[in-house]
């Protein structure tokens, strides 16, 4: 072999050596294509999100101003699966490294208040009422990031919270004098020590609850990632995966694979995941969530609380069952008429400390029904009939049935499917650990 052949072979095989190591290099510095199931996941935890976001914009369109109270008259609330027995106050609260913002609360006693505090992924981060601070239930407190080296009013109780941004809902209990509850309601005030730096309010996708966004979530993903930091540790490689599938949907190709995977796969797993609440469990037709207002790694579930009952609160102070269907298995329709019993030993009352109470709302977003009656809950403050042997049955018709006290019937019009949310506030016993579900719905 002569020294030119030599030569021509070294630069041939130096060629080949090089585009190798060119073409590795290539595909270690692009991410490796999203599985049709790491677009499901990423789309799915980015969703929580998203519906936070949505409210913080519609909120702020409405009005809202940072750090100020809108009291609402009892009722008067637009989302998901209200609480129609308390008065609702809301804010949106911004502190920082100089600045926190002070909250009082008026004294109350003998019927349930709460001021509720949440991040921008609807975790609850704190709560102030009776049951955290027994020693100082009411008074002013001073909502301050932690680590900040702030001064506060003397006499105030300070609560650090983890974030800068968080959303409020102060909710008092009507009981039985309403207007006393209103009364308490519009003592709660807030403002702000210093002068904190505002946040943009994210723009990501308004939509509707029965129209979930397709590819379009993925745009905003930079944008609602940097805007929140997500405090459950152990979803970072979710978040990075939406942060992925976010550059890579700037592909027109892949953005078509995208909304395709989520109108398929996404959507079919929130809809298997929803009939028992992400992790839940299922008895007697009522679906009762593992986690609630506080999420851990069960991002699904926070997902479809946000979506079907944003602003949920912990355990320990109210658990929701969600009833979409009868003894059989059938979902249920404004169409026919349903019984609700329970026995004498298992009133629903045993099981709350403050108070239970059950709502009808339509399927799709999860508003209350409206009827002739406005009658849109039973609690313990209806006007209650019991059966001799001490039971208590509670009717769901369109009509009132002929056997039906008046205060035991719930109206639900014709025509319309429907779920029913069961209340406990500060649940026990069966309730608080687990063990007990309410009774089937019978069709009459």
């Amino acid at each position: 072999m002569n020294t030119r052949t030599i030569t021509v072979r070294r630069t041939v095989l130096a060629a080949i050596a090089f585009m190798v190591a060119s073409t590795a290099a290539i595909a270690q510095a692009q991410p490796a294509r999203m599985t049709d199931q790491d677009v499901s996941d990423a789309y799915i935890y980015l969703l929580g999100r998203l519906l936070v976001t949505r409210q913080q914009q519609l909120d702020f369109q409405e009005g809202f101003k940072w750090n100020e109270l809108v009291h609402r008259r009892p009722g008067a609330v637009d989302w998901p699966n209200p609480n129609l027995d308390v008065a609702y106050s809301e804010a949106w609260v911004a502190v920082d490294e100089s600045s926190c913002t002070i909250v009082s609360v008026p004294k109350i006693e003998g019927r349930y208040y709460t001021v509720h505090f949440l991040n921008g992924w609807g975790e609850t981060i704190a709560n102030i009422n009776e049951r955290l601070f027994p020693k100082r239930p009411f008074g002013e407190f001073a909502m301050c990031l932690r680590g900040a080296n702030v001064a506060v009013p003397a006499g105030t109780t300070r609560i650090d919270l983890p974030v800068k941004y968080s959303r409020v809902l102060a909710r008092v209990e009507l009981g039985s004098d309403p207007d006393a509850a209103i009364a308490l309601q519009h003592q709660f005030k807030f403002r702000a020590t210093g002068t904190p730096k505002l946040p943009d309010i994210p723009k990501t996708p308004i939509f509707e609850l029965e129209a979930l966004p397709g590819v379009e979530a993925f745009e905003a993903a930079e944008i609602a990632l940097d805007g929140e930091p997500d405090l459950s540790v152990g979803l970072e490689a979710l978040q990075e995966k939406a942060r992925a599938v976010g550059k890579a949907v700037k592909d027109p190709a892949e953005r078509a694979r995208v909304d395709q995977v989520i109108r398929t796969r996404a959507f079919a797993a929130i809809g298997k995941a929803g009939a028992i609440i992400g992790h839940g469990t299922t008895l007697n037709g009522w679906a009762r969530p593992g986690v609630v207002g506080e999420y851990g790694l069960d991002y699904v579930t926070r997902t479809l609380v946000n979506n079907g009952g944003i602003w949920a609160n912990i355990k320990p102070e109210v658990l929701y069952y969600r009833g979409n269907h009868e003894q059989v298995g059938a979902d249920l329709s404004g169409d026919n008429v349903y019984t609700l019993t329970f026995p004498k030993d298992q009133l629903p009352a045993q099981y709350a400390t403050f108070f239970w109470s059950v709502i009808a709302v339509d399927g799709v977003r999860f508003r209350v029904l409206p009827n002739p009656l406005n009658r849109f809950l039973l609690n313990n403050q209806s006007k209650l009939q019991y059966g001799a042997d001490g039971s208590l049955t509670l009717y769901f018709a369109d009509q009132k049935p002929a056997d039906a006290p008046d205060g035991n019937w719930l109206p639900t019009p014709k025509g319309s499917k429907y779920r029913l949310t069961f209340r406990f506030y500060r649940p026990t016993e069966g309730v608080a650990n687990g063990t007990y579900y309410p009774p089937p719905l019978i069709k009459r």
